[in-house]
């Protein structure tokens, strides 16, 4: 797909330090003009001020001019305006009122993860040595941005925009609550769910593998179990191993890793799944707070109550 890359999210917090400072301690690394970055996909994070929390901008990669230009008729169709340069395309997503800007960038260049022997019955791959990953001591490499999930008031109205506007691919979808939609070869990298406000619900990072899930969460959580939300699992839908943590504003950040991949379009089947079959395969069951966050009535009380 011409479509190749999510380059970043801008989420809007009340309280910019506490956020960044959790963030750095993700794993994330501070790069210039104040944005945070990881080890494949360089700058993906911004972070900045507003009352409550939600996503201020989502940036999607494209390879060049002829992409840009589709995109801006696409987005004519739907009668909404957008401005253009030789570069990239910003518009504004008309229900959430994210930011969504469309540029000409590189493709993600990602090195693969270190492969590691194991056991198994029948198979003694490793040998005579423990296995590497409990020896692991480094702090953990966020390797990319991989997906953004939000709430809206209208759904349907949003993915409208994502899928006829941008371009972006259905890969699997839960009746009336959300699609799972792709801007690159991952299973999913926007999630727009139905949602009495608009609001962030997560962000998700990619990490090497299912140690390393663990082994971030557990740092995060040393000291601070408040942290906690859900996990550590793998998911149906996506088939990604996951664990869930909150940051100081509320927003959840999701480790993964091991998430499926979309090469060819035509042997890709998009499923429907109904309930929470499709959030779990193994794990914990989710906790009332994933679906229906703690400080969701604040958050429709604030968004009621702004000018």
């Amino acid at each position: 797909m011409s479509l190749h890359r999510l380059n970043s999210v801008t989420i809007a917090v009340p309280d910019v330090d506490a956020a960044r400072a959790y963030y750095e301690e993700f794993g994330l690394a501070p790069a210039n003009g104040g944005w945070l970055a990881t080890h494949n996909g360089g700058r993906q994070l911004r972070i900045v001020h507003a009352p409550s929390r939600r996503v201020a901008g989502l940036s999607i990669g494209v390879d060049d001019e002829d992409d840009l230009g589709r995109i801006q008729a696409q987005l004519a169709k739907l009668d909404v305006p957008a401005r253009r340069d030789d570069e990239r395309i910003i518009t504004t997503e008309p229900i959430t009122a994210v930011e969504v800007e469309i540029a000409i960038v590189p493709r993600v260049q990602e090195g693969p993860s270190p492969v590691e022997p194991t056991n198994g019955p029948g198979r003694i791959d490793r040998g005579d040595a423990r296995a590497p990953s409990i020896l692991r001591e480094d702090p953990v490499a966020v390797r990319k941005l991989g997906h953004v999930v939000m709430g809206s008031v209208d759904q349907e109205l949003s993915q409208r925009f994502y899928v006829e506007g941008i371009g972006l691919k259905i890969s699997d979808e839960v009746p009336g609550i959300a699609s799972f939609m792709r801007c690159s070869t991952d299973h999913h990298n926007v999630l727009v769910q139905q949602a009495p406000v608009n609001f962030l619900h997560h962000t998700s990072w990619e990490v090497d593998d299912a140690d390393e899930v663990g082994r971030g969460a557990t740092r995060m959580l040393e000291g601070n179990p408040e942290r906690h939300v859900w996990g550590m699992g793998r998911h149906f839908v996506g088939s990604n191993f996951f664990w869930y943590l909150k940051d100081p504003a509320g927003n959840f950040s999701e480790y993964y890793s091991d998430l499926d991949c979309i090469v060819e379009d035509a042997l890709w089947k998009p499923g429907v799944w109904e309930g929470t079959r499709g959030l779990y395969s193994w794990g914990p069951p989710p906790p009332p707070s994933f679906i229906n966050p703690e400080d969701l009535a604040a958050l429709i009380v604030g968004a009621h109550s702004s000018p």
